[in-house]
């Protein structure tokens, strides 16, 4: 994303910037694959939960899956379409209201499936039942990320599959894809339907989750379509995926400002913002996020450690080279931090959380949100 200066200049400190016409690109290229697999492509609000930008968004998927009532709720009221709703373990005291705005509740285990599939069809007729599977097969890059990993709660394997669940259900899910393409796709297909092809006989849809990193450069779409297509052909079934970080990969940034430079045996640029409280994955994946116009420590001719505004010693970004010194003022712009950060966001040390901002196609920098002390307090007692 490329600002003029006049716009970068303008814009106040931490600010996370989403850009419309990058979004809707992103968009496109989604919709191309549910056009020519016939797949639904549904928003995973865990990984981008931008309702702001849900207009647009709501264009061009069939609507959201939701990790819980929250995410539920914010789905049913700002997208207004399809609400798949999952998670590792429903409360009793939310299943109800859960039921009412979801079109779909994906259980992660035959007994709370059995415990609470006739009380949500009685609260929702029209709602449909799955369960989640664990193929116990994937290629996740990171072992905190491996939804198939050993001893994982996430999803029920073929061991511990309880056919009385058959009786109440109309789909099956899976997810065991991180940041990853068709190649591994393929292979978790090959796992899935060696355990779990026998069920699929009456089934109306199977979810292949989220981690498809379709958006990305290099990923091989033709491939993707085609093993949508053949499986759809297979077993007679419709098939949905629901990607987050696919649908913001790439879409905006995270600006911030030089609020000081000190030496401890190198240049130390302390920033407005925080690795731990503002970009999170960073730190748990972890990944070096990409900052404009900078390369690895001494590629270039300056070199600095970027770090936060926080009294975690740990809360760095990393080191960076730059061709001109860093001043105190001058902006640094992280790139591609619109999906997985600010959904992830914490107050930790009562930081203040960077604004919400969308950069309209005609390039005018829109102010969504500016938080301050109150969303500090109000998550306290």
């Amino acid at each position: 994303m490329n600002l003029e200066n006049h716009i970068l200049n303008s814009i106040r400190t931490p600010c996370y910037l989403c850009s419309e016409e990058l979004l809707q690109k992103n968009l496109k290229l989604l919709d191309y694959v549910q056009k020519e697999s016939g797949a639904k492509i549904i928003l995973a609000l865990k990984g981008f939960a931008m309702w702001s930008t849900f207009d647009l968004v709501s264009k061009y998927l069939h609507g959201c899956t939701a990790s819980g009532l929250h995410e539920a709720r914010l789905a049913y009221e700002e997208f207004k379409k399809e609400v798949h709703t999952y998670s590792p373990a429903f409360k009793d005291e939310e299943i109800d209201e859960i039921a009412k705005i979801s079109n779909c509740i994906v259980f992660n285990s035959p007994n709370q499936l059995l415990k609470y599939a006739k009380r949500v069809k009685k609260v929702n007729h029209s709602l449909s039942i799955s369960l989640r599977i664990n193929p116990e097969f994937s290629a996740s890059p990171q072992e905190i990320y491996n939804p198939c990993g050993i001893y994982s709660r996430l999803g029920t394997t073929i061991d511990n599959f309880d056919e009385a669940v058959l009786e109440h259900i109309d789909g099956l899910n899976f997810h065991a894809l991180c940041e990853q393409g068709a190649d591994e796709l393929e292979e978790v297909l090959k796992a899935f339907e060696s355990k779990f092809a026998k069920y699929l006989k009456n089934l109306k849809y199977v979810n292949f989750g989220g981690g498809h990193h379709i958006t990305k450069e290099g990923y091989d779409i033709k491939k993707l379509i085609r093993l949508i297509k053949t499986f759809k052909d297979k077993y007679g079934v419709e098939v949905y995926l629901e990607p987050g970080e696919a649908v913001a990969w790439e879409t905006g940034i995270l600006i911030s400002s030089v609020l000081d430079i000190v030496d401890n045996g190198m240049k130390i640029a302390i920033l407005d913002t925080s690795a731990e409280a503002h970009m999170p994955d960073t730190l748990a994946m972890p990944y070096r996020a990409e900052v404009e116009n900078a390369s690895f420590a001494n590629d270039k001719k300056y070199t600095y450690r970027l770090a936060g505004n926080t009294c975690l010693a740990g809360d760095i970004m990393g080191d960076y080279s730059f061709d001109k010194p860093l001043e105190i003022g001058d902006k640094v712009v992280f790139l591609d931090q619109i999906h997985y950060t600010f959904v992830k966001n914490t107050t930790f040390n009562g930081i203040k959380l960077p604004a919400l901002a969308i950069l309209s196609k005609d390039k005018k920098v829109n102010i969504i949100r500016n938080f301050g002390y109150e969303e500090y307090r109000d998550r306290l007692s």
